[in-house]
């Protein structure tokens, strides 16, 4: 048997031939001729490197149902039930100061360099040189990973020289930069997420609170004061704010995890009703979703695709969370992470024919600008496909 109390043992080549050799001679006699040369021994062979292949699948297969030996994209899969997904390679990102001519405009996509590298980066924004001939603008590393992860004043080549621009250099280190998360480093996460999934804790009730599947964001806080806090919740008192879900399954997700004698505490109650048959009321707040509107700019060239702008719209909503062209509906950011503009970029780029874009934010639809949106601990932000206005140049 392949698989007994001690697992999974898979049958190599040479253990399936061995085993049709000798099935092979039991049927045709001692004497019947096995050798890799004879007609019997190569189709003997040919059948035994087939089955091995099987073999081979159905070890994987096995393995693939455990988190600590699954690998690739059955890892992948498996990460949720512990409460996390993998972190994908990022992007580094920092700041460029710009000496020129006063009032020059660099546009977006100024290319530089480390020195004496090839490791290359690119403003995100246009920027205007001001009076005192310096500028200041975000650069993002052309390449995914750490390598774009360099210390300050390091940043002093210019690649695309511009007359009116004398010198570039790197204020602070570029951070931020990072290689997709490997499966040992995953593995590792998981089991340190896994084995802090107790009860009475934040993170406890927060990961709780995820497991649901129409959750799409949730924070947890504590006040430990003798004071109520700046949201509202009395002293020894916790409070989730919450994406998604219903009122029941929310309720029941915090009573699960909560500590007792501690209150929940929120603008939304509901009564839960413990193993012993009593209520018990559960409060939580819902988040406050922050509409996010964007208008593009984009100039491509001849290999943008004809969907182009739906892939850019659906790269945006992936990144801030919403519902996206086709109505599917992303997590995105969590509650109270910013909209940064130069990881809206960053993911546009995603895309391939754009030679350059430039965004402008808007949390009314009325006043836009090219700046960040900061979210507030009890705030997400939320994208709709119907919000973003893309102007294409070709």
């Amino acid at each position: 048997m392949a698989l007994d109390s001690k697992g999974y043992k898979r049958k190599t080549y040479d253990d399936l031939l061995n085993d049709m050799s000798a099935k092979a001679k039991q049927h045709f006699g001692e004497d019947a001729n096995v050798s890799e040369r004879s007609v019997l021994g190569i189709i003997l062979r040919i059948m035994a490197w087939f089955l091995s292949l099987v073999w081979q699948d159905n070890e994987n297969v096995y393995y693939s149902a455990y988190r600590k030996t699954a690998e690739g994209a059955q890892l992948d899969m498996l990460l949720p039930y512990a409460g996390i997904t993998r972190n994908l390679d990022q992007y580094a990102f920092g700041a460029l100061e710009i000496t020129g001519t006063p009032n020059h405009l660099v546009s977006a996509g100024f290319l530089v360099s480390k020195i004496n590298s090839d490791i290359f980066f690119e403003t995100t924004e246009d920027v205007v040189i001001g009076s005192n001939g310096k500028g200041i603008v975000e650069i993002k590393a052309v390449e995914l990973g750490s390598i774009g992860n360099t210390a300050a004043n390091t940043i002093t080549e210019i690649v695309n020289p511009d007359a009116d621009v004398i010198s570039v250099t790197n204020l602070a280190d570029t951070s931020g930069g990072r290689e997709k998360e490997t499966e040992l480093e995953a593995r590792e996460r998981a089991s340190i997420t896994v084995e802090g999934m107790g009860s009475a804790t934040t993170n406890a009730i927060r990961a709780n609170l995820l497991k649901i599947p129409s959750v799409r964001a949730a924070t947890v806080t504590e006040n430990f004061g003798d004071e109520p806090d700046v949201y509202g919740a009395p002293m020894r008192s916790i409070q989730a704010f919450v994406l998604g879900g219903t009122d029941e399954e929310i309720a029941y997700a915090i009573f699960e995890k909560k500590a007792g004698g501690i209150q929940p505490y929120g603008t939304t109650y509901v009564n839960v009703i413990d193993d012993s048959g009593n209520p018990q009321l559960i409060g939580f707040t819902r988040a406050i979703e922050i509409p996010i509107y964007i208008k593009a700019n984009v100039t491509t060239n001849s290999s943008f695709p004809s969907k182009g702008i739906d892939q850019i719209k659906s790269a945006l909503i992936r990144y801030v969370g919403g519902v996206d062209v086709d109505s599917s509906v992303y997590a995105g950011l969590n509650m109270g992470e910013d909209v940064i503009e130069s990881r809206l970029i960053a993911r546009a780029y995603q895309v391939i024919g754009l030679e350059d874009i430039t965004f402008e934010l808007s949390t009314d639809g009325i006043d836009y600008s090219e700046s960040n949106v900061n979210i507030g601990l009890q705030e997400v932000a939320q994208l709709n496909a119907a919000n973003i206005e893309v102007t294409e140049n070709v």
